[in-house]
């Protein structure tokens, strides 16, 4: 599969479709998928962080989730075109999952927020199978991962925060054969529990969805930081994108 490299991390130059095509035929072979999302605050992140960096480079799927990472595959002239954000990738899966009748299986967050997207996802999406659920704050793993085992899901979601979902992920992964797609969701469950509101699509298609949130949350303006200083980083390295 065709990567191209941005200050030595890896990203995926696939559309929504094009990832759900490819996802598919890989669950028919057997093989296990990963998702990772990918924005320039983590990718500056990967830069000081070898783990980081080696969690990002060796999923199957990094989605580029920021509008930084499109400016940034124009700026190296990039075949990466648009965004393929966490939440929405994950709306994505699980409409295939329900059309290929694939249990999903949802772990991380509070018991009461992982419960309500649950229940808000089944009553939306016609079909879909949500085989089995636990909150982050489960404490036997063994009796977490025996769960999810038996539960028969085929996909799962992983909402701990990163990079401690993607480590979640790696470690478990081989103990879990029969699941087929892994995703790193961060604050999904959030979202569709109707706990956090997206911005509206007017700043999402423009892709100002940072520009809304930092009006919410001031707060996050020293995170925003990293935009800029990626950007830079893009400018001033050479032979970094293919």
């Amino acid at each position: 599969m065709k990567k191209e490299q941005y200050l030595g991390v890896s990203v995926s130059p696939l559309t929504y479709d094009q990832i759900i095509t490819d996802m598919k035929t890989r669950i028919q072979r057997g093989e296990q998928s990963t998702v990772i999302a990918v924005n320039p605050e983590k990718v500056m992140t990967a830069r000081r962080d070898p783990l980081v960096k080696d969690l990002i480079n060796n999923s199957t799927y990094q989605i580029a989730d920021g509008v930084g990472m499109i400016i940034a595959a124009k700026l190296k002239k990039g075949e990466l075109k648009e965004r393929v954000t966490g939440v929405d990738m994950m709306g994505r899966i699980l409409q295939m999952a329900a059309a290929e009748n694939l249990g999903v299986f949802f772990y991380g967050a509070k018991e009461a927020t992982v419960k309500k997207a649950k229940e808000n996802l089944e009553a939306t999406i016609p079909g879909l199978r949500v085989v089995g659920y636990e909150n982050g704050y489960v404490k036997d793993q063994n009796a977490l991962l025996e769960k999810i085992q038996t539960s028969g899901a085929q996909i799962i979601f992983v909402a701990l925060g990163s990079p401690r979902q993607e480590l979640w992920i790696r470690e478990n992964m081989p103990k879990l054969p029969e699941v087929k797609v892994l995703q790193g969701v961060g604050g999904s469950f959030d979202v569709y529990s109707g706990n956090v509101q997206r911005a509206p699509e007017f700043y999402r298609r423009a892709g100002l969805e940072w520009l809304y949130r930092l009006m919410k949350e001031p707060k996050r303006l020293k995170r925003q930081m990293a935009l800029p200083k990626f950007l830079a980083a893009v400018i001033t390295s050479r032979g970094d994108k293919k």
